[in-house]
C-alpha cells in the first residue's frame, strides 16, 4: 500500500519487475490516490497508463533541472556544493540573489601555496611539508598531502582568467561556453560537466566545459598557468618507482622469476618480498638482504661513477634551463594548434596571435642562448651523490642502473653503463 504511485516507483521496466515478484507471492498492490483493480484488465492498463506519465514528468523535471543548471553556470554562477578553499559562498543582486563566492581570510594561504610551487626547486612534498610545519590546516584536515594540493592548484576557480587560461583549456578539447572576450583577467572560471570516474580527473578534459564565473580570481592568470604546465609535466612521469622507503624503487627485482620487489616496514625494521611469490604463487624466492646495507654499496659505487664523469659547470646548467623554456614554449604551441581543431568556440585569430607571441619568445630564448655560448669560461661544479635529496637520488639512480637483481642475501647490480 502506497500513497501515490510514483512513490513506489518512476520506472516502467523497475515497477513491472516488482509486479511480477508481487503476483508471484500474492500479494496486490494498493495506491491511496489512484483508484484500480490491478485483478481486472482494465485496472492493469491503467496502472501502466499512470506509471508512464509518472517516468515522462521524472524526465522532464531532470531535463529542466539540468538545463536551468548550465544556464546558471554560463551567467557566472556558482553552480552549487562547498566553496573552494580560500573562498566563502555568498549572493550577488536583489531577492535572494545568484550565489557567487567571496574571498575570506584563508585566501593569502591559497596565493602562498602557488607562488610556492611556481618555483622550480619546489614540489607538491615540500610545500605540503612547509605548510604542516606551520601548522596551517588543509581543507576539512589537520594536514596537507599531495593531493589536496593537487586539487587546489588545479582549481580554475582562483584563477584572474583571461584568454590565454581559455586557450589552455580549448588546446585540451574541452568545449568554452563563452566568448574569449569574457574573460578579462579578473573574473574566474568554472570547469562542469560529467566525468567518466575510472579516469583520471584532469587528464580527460573532452567532455567538459569551461565558463566564466561572477567572482574574482586572486591567482593572476601568468601564474597560475606556470603551475599548470608544471603539474601536467608531473603526470608525465607516470607511476614508476613510487616507493617511500628506497630510493631504490622499481629497480630491484627478483633473480628467479623477474617480478618487482616490494619494500615493506615494521618499525625500524625493512623486508624485501618478491611480489610474484606472495602475490602470484609462481615463486620460492626469499629474500634477506640488509636494504640500508644494499644503499650504502650503491651509493658507493654511484659516487664513484660520478668522479669520472664530465664537470657541470654553470654553463651547461643554463643551457638546460634555456632548453627546458624551449620545450614548455614548444609544449604550449603544440596544445595551441591542437586547440584549432578541436574548439569551435575559441576564435582562429586569437590561438594564431598566441602562437605568434609563444614563436617570437622562442626566437629571444634562442638569441639568449647564443650569447650565453660566447661567454667566458665557466664555473666547474660537480655533481655529489649523498647531498641528493630523495626524489633527485632516484632520478639519478634509474640514470645509471638497469635494474638489481636480488636472490637470498646476494645481489647483482645491471649498470646502464
Amino acid at each position: 500500500m502506497v500513497y501515490r504511485l510514483d512513490r513506489f516507483s518512476r520506472s516502467i521496466a523497475d515497477f513491472g519487475r516488482l509486479w511480477e515478484t508481487l503476483k508471484e507471492h500474492g500479494v496486490e498492490f494498493v495506491s491511496i490516490n489512484e483508484t484500480f483493480d490491478t485483478s481486472t484488465p482494465m485496472g492493469r492498463a491503467m496502472l501502466n497508463i499512470i506509471m508512464v506519465f509518472a517516468q515522462l514528468e521524472r524526465e522532464t523535471t531532470a531535463e529542466r533541472v539540468r538545463d536551468n543548471y548550465y544556464q546558471r553556470v554560463k551567467l557566472g554562477a556558482w553552480p552549487g556544493g562547498p566553496a573552494p578553499f580560500g573562498f566563502s559562498i555568498g549572493r550577488t543582486g536583489e531577492g535572494k540573489g545568484v550565489p557567487t563566492l567571496i574571498v575570506n581570510e584563508k585566501a593569502p594561504v591559497v596565493e602562498r601555496i602557488f607562488r610556492a610551487y611556481a618555483q622550480e626547486k619546489e614540489s607538491l612534498g615540500s610545500v605540503a611539508r612547509m605548510l604542516n610545519a606551520e601548522g596551517i590546516p588543509a581543507p576539512k584536515r589537520a594536514t596537507w598531502d599531495n593531493v589536496t594540493l593537487s586539487r587546489l592548484l588545479h582549481n580554475p576557480a582562483y584563477v584572474m582568467a583571461d584568454q590565454e587560461v581559455c586557450l589552455y583549456y580549448a588546446a585540451k578539447g574541452m568545449k568554452i561556453s563563452n566568448a574569449p572576450e569574457e574573460f578579462d583577467a579578473l573574473h574566474a572560471g568554472m570547469v562542469i560537466g560529467k566525468r567518466d570516474r575510472s579516469a583520471g580527473k584532469y587528464q580527460d578534459l573532452k567532455d567538459q566545459t569551461f565558463s566564466f564565473a561572477n567572482h574574482c580570481g586572486i591567482i593572476p592568470a601568468d601564474l597560475w598557468l606556470r603551475c599548470q604546465y608544471k603539474l601536467d609535466r608531473n603526470r608525465q612521469l607516470g607511476r614508476n618507482g613510487q616507493g617511500k622507503h628506497t630510493w631504490l624503487s622499481g629497480l630491484l627485482k627478483c633473480a628467479d622469476c623477474g617480478y618487482s620487489i616490494k619494500v615493506s616496514q615494521d618499525g625500524e625494521k625493512y623486508y624485501l618480498t618478491c611480489s610474484g611469490r606472495y602475490n602470484l604463487g609462481i615463486c620460492e624466492q626469499s629474500i634477506r638482504i640488509d636494504l640500508r646495507g644494499l644503499e650504502e654499496n650503491i651509493a658507493a659505487e654511484l659516487e664513484w661513477m660520478l668522479e669520472q664523469c664530465p664537470d657541470i659547470t654553470v654553463q651547461a646548467a643554463r643551457d638546460q634551463e634555456d632548453s627546458g623554456e624551449l620545450e614548455e614554449i614548444d609544449r604550449k604551441i603544440e596544445r595551441l594548434i591542437d586547440a584549432l581543431s578541436q574548439s569551435d568556440a575559441v576564435s582562429v585569430t586569437y590561438i594564431n596571435a598566441a602562437i605568434k607571441r609563444l614563436d617570437e619568445q622562442r626566437k629571444e630564448v634562442l638569441v639568449r642562448w647564443s650569447k650565453q655560448k660566447n661567454n667566458k669560461r665557466p664555473e666547474i661544479r660537480r655533481l655529489k651523490f649523498a647531498p641528493l635529496e630523495f626524489e633527485q637520488k632516484k632520478l639519478v639512480a634509474a640514470q645509471f642502473i638497469k635494474e638489481v637483481r636480488l636472490a637470498g642475501d646476494t645481489a647483482d647490480v645491471f649498470w646502464n653503463v
